[in-house]
């Protein structure tokens, strides 16, 4: 089991999939969590209002320990490419990168954002860029004159404001036994800290949505996804 999460931002993973990570490392599995950036100008209100007047390198700190903190807390590996934000570029170069951490990590699955969000100009550049680059580790499912993975599962995780983007969850993981987890985690993103309870509300929702489509009343939080990839395998692996 080893799973892929794709941030723009560093507190992304923590907001979206960070029950999903705490769950695959409960179960045994293995996370790498991948921030493109540090989120330093435009996710970091908190710190810029304390001091106006920081440096840009300070705040990189700062949010590379606060996600470093939730990502020990979550059983996961945190990595930051340090792309910039607000706005992040992308080019040849740093799809290649990314390519190449996907080829050496080999994930069976990968999170990232959706194609849309109008409200966040780094969220759809990142669907982007980790669609290209699954594309490009793993050649198209066929033998090729590079190194290839087999193609991996990928998900959107939910945005912000899912009916402003398109998102349409057909995945519900249940993470009530590890949600204290998240919680803790969440707790550790004092840039963004105005974020936690509506992420802790959004848990039981998710959760109520789980119970009334499974009928599994065990369910207390939950966290939705969105395939980009049809599912493909043997008949039983449906039941």
């Amino acid at each position: 089991m080893r799973l892929l999460v794709v941030g723009a931002h560093a507190a992304d993973f923590v907001w979206r999939a960070g029950g999903i990570i705490a769950k695959t490392a409960e179960l045994g599995g293995e996370v790498l969590n991948l921030s493109l950036s540090y989120g330093e100008k435009g996710e970091s209100g908190n710190l810029w209002k304390e001091d106006p007047n920081r440096s840009i390198e300070s705040v990189k700190e700062a949010r590379h320990e606060m996600s470093s903190k939730a990502s020990e807390i979550l059983g996961c590996t945190y990595q930051c490419l340090d792309w910039g934000d607000y706005p992040m570029l992308i080019n040849e170069e740093r799809e290649a990168q990314l390519a190449e951490i996907i080829r050496d990590f080999s994930p069976k699955i990968i999170l990232t954002h959706t194609a849309k969000d109008p409200f966040n100009p780094d969220h759809p550049l990142a669907y982007t860029i980790v669609q290209r680059a699954r594309l490009l580790s793993a050649g198209a499912g066929v033998s090729a004159a590079f190194k290839r993975i087999d193609p991996p599962r990928w998900f959107s995780f939910e945005p912000h404001q899912p009916e402003l983007s398109g998102f349409l969850p057909d995945t519900y993981i249940d993470i009530s036994s590890v949600f204290d987890l998240k919680i803790k985690a969440m707790e550790c993103m004092g840039a963004q800290s105005y974020l936690k309870d509506y992420y802790t509300e959004l848990g039981a929702r998710r959760g109520n949505h789980a119970r009334r489509i499974s009928g599994d009343q065990s369910i207390k939080y939950a966290e939705c996804l969105e395939s980009q990839v049809p599912f493909v395998g043997d008949l039983n692996k449906l039941f």
